[in-house]
């Protein structure tokens, strides 16, 4: 029989601590909303107001669509770390989280995710309209029911369709100005959900160890690098052509669709660049898949950014 030493043991599972005051208590469960996650949806949420207003929005129901949308962003993050709770442990990237250490209980998480989910209900309800808090309501049942409970470990296909509910805050934000959709946040919601399979996959081409592992059938873990690189470009390709449709569909100035086509040429530069480096013979970590993830990161940002200033332009 073995005998691990306790450096040994230590090494080869994850770390497990509790909490010990109220300030670790708090960053712990604020640590279960992915704040990072937050950050990259209300890049989107925003500016789609300025082009639903014409202009600059309304302030308090801008606040409140970021606030509540927060909330409601948070609540699926958090429900989606109960349900991953298992792999979570398993995975370099996701060992970390508080689940996964024992900093909150299971039970915790779950309750502090339905609540928040429930505050954004109510909230964007009261403070906006109905159908803003439907479709925030609905994107966290997609994430958490659909996505996490049934695609994400039984398809390879998960982030394709489960990303739907990242592209929910575009029509959010647009129906807390207008009070109905229209085909303007349909594009965008188009560029998301395109953008997000190629974003997603070149992370998960860094880290395909760690979805083995977990069981996750990630693209990159059941596919090869070049069907892998292919579907990227087919959807980056995608991603710029339904961007430069919003030019006709909401009537912008030059701005946005210079902007929008100068972005997507970089980005489709770098997406080819990695099938240039997979023909010259490079293979894993020397493709540096993270490269495009990172870039594609600024692109949407910027990208949305350019949707926000176009309208205040005369």
């Amino acid at each position: 029989m073995t005998v691990l030493t306790n450096r040994q043991a230590t090494a080869r599972s994850p770390q497990v601590e509790g909490p010990r005051s109220i300030g670790m208590i708090v960053k712990a469960y604020i640590a279960l909303t992915k704040p990072r996650i937050i950050e990259l949806l209300l890049i989107t949420t925003l500016p789609v107001m300025f082009l639903a207003a014409g202009g600059l929005p309304p302030l308090w129901t801008s606040i409140s669509v970021m606030v509540f949308g927060t909330l409601s962003a948070g609540s699926a993050n958090a429900l989606n770390c109960y349900v991953d709770r298992d792999i979570d442990q398993k995975m370099r990237r996701t060992r970390r989280r508080p689940l996964a250490r024992h900093q909150v209980s299971p039970r915790g998480a779950l309750v502090f995710g339905i609540v928040l989910g429930v505050l954004s209900l109510v909230g964007l309800w009261v403070t906006t309209n109905w159908l803003a808090a439907m479709l925030s309501t609905g994107a966290i049942l997609f994430y958490v029911l659909v996505y996490s409970m049934i695609l994400k470990r039984r398809t390879a296909q998960n982030i394709v369709w489960g990303g739907i509910a990242g592209c929910m805050p575009v029509m959010i934000g647009w129906a807390g100005i207008t009070e109905r959709l229209d085909w303007a946040p349909l594009v965008l919601f188009g560029v998301v959900f395109f953008w997000t399979p190629p974003h997603t996959w070149t992370l998960a081409m860094r880290y395909k160890e760690d979805y083995a592992a977990a069981k996750v059938p990630m693209l990159p873990v059941v596919a090869t690098e070049r069907r892998v690189i292919l579907e990227s470009i087919a959807y980056t390709w995608a991603t710029v052509l339904c961007s430069l449709a919003l030019w006709p569909v909401a009537g912008t100035t030059l701005f946005y669709p210079i902007v929008a086509a100068v972005l997507g040429a970089m980005c489709l530069w770098e997406v080819h660049r990695l099938l240039a480096r997979l023909n010259a013979g490079e293979t894993g970590v020397d493709l540096r898949p993270m490269r495009f993830f990172h870039w594609s990161n600024a692109y949407l940002a910027l990208l949305f950014l350019a949707v926000a200033i176009d309208p205040l332009l005369p």
